[in-house]
């Protein structure tokens, strides 16, 4: 489903992931919303300690990156690009989502 702000849609940035060899799956929220439900197979990196993380994965890895409604997931991608991670998609946020979620 396409955000009507953002225009992303976050089932075809989840199949997209799913298609990537070696990807990594990141929900920027933080972790009390992480544990009220998420994407099966996402790790939780709130936005505000990614600049904290020494590191978060070799800088060649995919990394698809989501959030509740997008916008913490755009600004998580600004800073991971300027860590100097290269392949870094925003799939928008979980709000959109329509698939299993899990606690």
């Amino acid at each position: 489903m396409h955000n009507i702000f953002t225009g992303i849609d976050i089932g075809a940035g989840l199949r997209e992931y799913g298609e990537t060899r070696g990807a990594l799956l990141l929900d920027v929220r933080t972790a009390e919303e992480y544990a009220a439900g998420h994407v099966p197979g996402s790790v939780n990196l709130p936005v505000d300690k990614l600049e904290k993380t020494e590191e978060i994965a070799d800088e060649d890895t995919p990394l698809f990156v989501y959030c509740r409604s997008g916008v913490r997931s755009a600004h998580a991608v600004r800073m991971l690009r300027s860590m100097g991670y290269g392949d870094v998609h925003d799939i928008g946020g979980i709000l959109d989502y329509t698939g299993d979620i899990e606690r």
